[in-house]
């Protein structure tokens, strides 16, 4: 069938309330007799008519430590740009404290981890608290060295 060409109303038009008993939602308009309902701008979210609310049908899930330990991932490729940009020195040692002090990582932050995406140029001494396995050994393939943490 050919919408364009069809001589049937595709959208009805909406149907006028309170305008009078004949047309058949006047009055209340379809809304019934008194009651929180009837009246205007009340909407009872998630009242489901005395019924236990979906929300507290559902159970509890997951659990959010108060003590959560913050760990900041850095890539080679940012910590190359940053050598570049002369904001980390190549020649000190690369570590936590240095780090935030150079406004590199959020003061937030009690550990870090190198991760190995993207190439480092420039030979650099970091002590990190994790490190990826590929991370480690393209630092070691330039002459670097990297420290990784004991766990306390």
């Amino acid at each position: 069938m050919n919408i364009l060409n069809s001589t049937i109303k595709i959208k009805s038009s909406k149907k006028r309330l309170g305008r009078g008993i004949g047309s058949g939602k006047g009055k209340t308009s379809g809304r019934g007799v008194k009651g929180q309902k009837s009246r205007s701008g009340v909407a009872i979210k998630s009242f489901e008519g005395g019924q236990m609310p979906l929300y507290r049908r559902l159970p509890k899930r997951g659990f959010n430590p108060i003590k959560k330990i913050k760990i900041a991932k850095i890539n080679l490729d940012q910590l190359q740009t940053f050598v570049e940009k002369k904001r980390i020195n190549p020649s000190n040692q690369i570590n936590l404290e240095s780090l935030k002090k150079n406004k590199i990582i959020n003061k937030s932050y009690s550990k870090f981890k190198i991760l190995a995406n993207g190439n480092l140029n420039t030979k650099i001494d970091i002590e990190a608290d994790f490190s990826s396995i590929s991370a480690k050994e393209k630092i070691e393939k330039l002459g670097g060295t990297i420290k990784i943490k004991t766990l306390k």
